[in-house]
């Protein structure tokens, strides 16, 4: 429906529906491309680039929103507050011989060690959250190479994930970056570790993982974002002490309000000559107003 909808447009917008090569050949119209999120790999970039169609994305909107969500798995983890919830409502707590109830192990996250693996935006204020619990933290960065920021320890991915009680995933996918959690590197994690993916699916082999999970290896994993969206059927629904959330870490009000208010600037901008958030700037050249 792409092609149709598009129908003789000059501005494309678009998140989930990818404007490919053939797309943008028989749309011959379109001047910009507008991208309603932060990753733009749903355009064929050097299609566009080649057409000389800006191509813009909406950075930084949900940073605070996704950072929250790392942390609303790595709490529900901490203190299964759901499934407390549920047990209290079904009258266990009522029918225990004593005061002293729970239903799971408890963790307090101060003394903890966590980890992130990318130290963009997002990483950078899971960071600052994880800090503020008393946590001691570690990243590695895309570099790779050690030193000190401020509270902040930075390692190489083996060193980082043999230490780390709560491992937190915020790099980009790439083709290095794809099944980054993998047999060998789960093999390197601290047993009974927690693993947190909010960013890309497909950074984590999911087989690798449920295998991981099935053998006790992880104490568990809290999942925003999967291979496949939305499911049919994956590995990881069999696996246990796994939560997986529907892609929400983005989807708070004022997330959502910061990015239609940046992709309507986005388009200002391009329209007034004065175009920012452009992830193709060679398009530029040739291309203005």
């Amino acid at each position: 429906q792409v092609v149709v909808r598009a129908g003789d447009a000059s501005v494309l917008l678009t998140n989930k529906p990818p404007l490919s090569r053939s797309t943008l050949a028989r749309r011959p119209a379109v001047r910009y491309i507008g991208v309603l999120a932060t990753g733009f790999n749903v355009v064929d970039l050097p299609s566009a680039t080649l057409r000389r169609i800006p191509v813009t994305n909406v950075p930084g909107y949900g940073t605070g929103s996704v950072a929250q969500m790392v942390f609303a798995h790595v709490l529900e983890w901490a203190r299964q507050v759901g499934r407390h919830d549920a047990s209290v409502r079904d009258g266990d707590w009522s029918a225990c011989p004593d005061f002293c109830y729970t239903v799971a192990p408890q963790h307090e996250l101060t003394g903890m060690t966590f980890g992130i693996i990318g130290y963009g935006r997002i990483g950078r204020a899971v960071a600052r959250l994880a800090l503020a619990f008393g946590m001691e933290v570690l990243v590695c960065r895309r570099d790779g190479l050690p030193g000190r920021e401020g509270e902040v320890t930075f390692l190489d991915t083996g060193s980082l994930l043999s230490r780390a009680d709560i491992v937190s995933l915020h790099c980009p996918l790439t083709p290095v970056t794809r099944h980054l959690i993998n047999r060998r590197t789960l093999a390197l994690m601290k047993p009974g570790a927690f693993l947190v993916n909010t960013g890309r699916g497909d950074l984590i082999d999911e087989e690798a993982l449920c295998e991981a999970l099935q053998g006790g290896r992880l104490a568990g994993a809290g999942l925003d974002v999967l291979s496949v969206e939305p499911p049919t059927d994956n590995p990881l629904f069999r696996a246990p002490d796994c939560r997986i959330t529907p892609h929400i870490g983005w989807a708070t009000r004022a997330a959502r309000a910061r990015l239609m208010a940046i992709a309507a600037a986005n388009l200002r901008g391009f329209l007034d000559g004065t175009p920012a958030n452009v992830v193709n700037p060679e398009a530029l050249a040739r291309n203005l107003p």
